[in-house]
């Protein structure tokens, strides 16, 4: 699934706050942030980077507890590819970002005057986070509260609870 809205509406500060409650109820969380524009992970002088630099197509960084990867694409990869080849051993696939997919979403919207949700029209919509009460054909919940949605997601999915590392 994926959280949407309009830039600084406050989808990775929502995030920060439901993951733990996710993974509080036994919910293994994948996150993947969509990012339109090009992007720069590793810093300069760090062994990975000067790999890279040197054309390198695949780099990777493994240490006992965490991996990362980095790999030069000749086109976006499109998202189900991204999580059929790198994502495992999860319950539930969280994209920040991907509005454009077909996919369920959930809004987090800031009011801001005379600029209504983005995905209002979306038939994947499930529900909205706002920082306002709204009137809306979904569930609309507060963004300060990340439990109940937890909850929603959980239940929408048929999530299994309590299975957490």
């Amino acid at each position: 699934m994926s959280f949407v809205g309009r830039s600084n509406s406050g989808k990775t500060t929502f995030l920060e706050k439901l993951i733990p409650v996710l993974k509080e109820r036994g919910v293994r969380v994948a996150t993947i942030k969509h990012d339109v524009h090009d992007f720069e992970i590793d810093r300069e002088g760090k062994d990975t980077y000067r790999h890279k630099k040197a054309g390198a197509r695949i780099t990777m960084i493994a240490s006992p507890k965490k991996l990362a990867l980095v790999e030069d694409l000749d086109s976006e990869l499109p998202l189900e590819a991204i999580v059929t080849r790198y994502v495992q051993n999860v319950d539930l696939v969280i994209t920040e970002g991907y509005k454009k997919e077909q996919m369920p979403k959930i809004e987090v919207y800031t009011f801001r005057e005379d600029v209504p949700p983005l995905a209002l029209d979306d038939p994947n919509l499930l529900a909205i986070v706002a920082d306002v009460p709204l009137d809306a054909h979904v569930p609309v919940f507060s963004r300060d509260i990340p439990a109940p949605v937890a909850d929603f997601i959980v239940e929408k999915f048929g999530l299994k609870t309590g299975q957490g590392e």
